[in-house]
């Protein structure tokens, strides 16, 4: 049976769509349905059922890639490992968010480095949830940590850890709009003072208000900057406010550079997950990462 055949059809099966596998593949769709049909001609069974939006795999289908799949994704792991400078180590591919990636998963990931006979290679790289899940969808990442929990079948997510937002800016904000105490702070106190974000849509500032307040910031943004590092950084340099992860705030809120311009009873939280793609757990680098990153997370919360 053709390997390549065999790739098509797993891609297809975790897809859920001949057009999605495609893309994947870098494939024409003509050229995957074709594919596709050549196996089922030589099993002489239907693998996929025809829907309106994607194909739903046959009961054979279904164990056909249960049976196929681990030994497929072995063998782009044997490919991939005889790419690295060092033969001897495994590569981990990992992507995420740069903030969470760099203060939490780095750190916790470099102990798994080396030449202990377990140990793997490590390159990482950041970008947003869409970004990062089509980059593992598409196979350039191996693990990725994601604000976005995927839908259907070609990724696996498991939920990692949960981070609290605090609503914060440089003391002179809070000394100016009267904050004495941080769990009465008025909403309209809060629209005298500039918004320091990582995007014109206050993605951070927003959301923060929308569950807190239940309504949209009044005031525009005044500094965009795209790392939520340099946002803490303009905050604390007296820029306006910000809405920051506590994890990545809590030194700056415990030296006074910030403080909280108001503390809800219950503050938003943002989950993050852990995704892969369906069946890569298999791996025992990938397999190892990710046991590694739940046990950590267990500190992070």
């Amino acid at each position: 049976m053709d390997l390549a055949l065999l790739r098509t059809f797993v891609t297809v099966h975790r897809a859920g769509s001949f057009t999605r596998a495609a893309a994947l593949l870098g494939l024409s769709q003509p050229a995957v349905t074709s594919q596709i049909r050549t196996l089922e001609r030589q099993l002489g069974r239907p693998l996929f059922l025809r829907q309106a939006r994607g194909v739903t795999p046959t009961s054979i289908g279904d164990e056909l890639a249960h049976k196929a799949a681990p030994h497929l994704d072995a063998l782009v792991e044997i490919t991939e490992t005889g790419l690295d400078d060092d033969s001897s180590l495994r590569t981990l591919h990992l992507a995420g968010p740069p903030e969470f990636t760099a203060e939490r998963a780095l750190p916790a990931l470099t102990e798994l480095t080396g030449e202990d006979g377990q140990g793997f290679a490590l390159r990482a790289s950041f970008g947003n949830a869409e970004e990062t899940l089509e980059g593992l969808s598409a196979g350039h990442h191996d693990l990725a940590i994601s604000t976005a929990q995927p839908r259907g079948a070609l990724l696996t997510a498991t939920a990692l850890c949960d981070e609290e937002h605090v609503l914060v800016a440089a003391p002179r904000w809070a000394e100016q709009i009267g904050t004495g105490r941080p769990d009465r702070t008025p909403e309209p106190a809060l629209e005298k003072v500039p918004v320091v974000e990582v995007h014109e849509s206050l993605p951070f500032v927003s959301r923060y208000w929308a569950a807190v307040f239940d309504s949209h910031p009044a005031a525009p943004g005044t500094v965009i900057v795209p790392d939520l590092r340099a946002v803490l950084a303009c905050a604390a340099a007296g820029a306006g406010l910000a809405v920051l992860p506590r994890y990545l705030c809590a030194s700056a809120l415990e030296r006074g550079d910030v403080v909280a311009l108001h503390e809800p009873a219950v503050p938003p939280l943002r989950t993050y997950f852990l995704v892969v793609r369906t069946g890569t757990l298999a791996m025992p680098h990938i397999a190892r990462a990710h046991e590694w990153l739940q046990q950590a997370s267990a500190d992070w919360c």
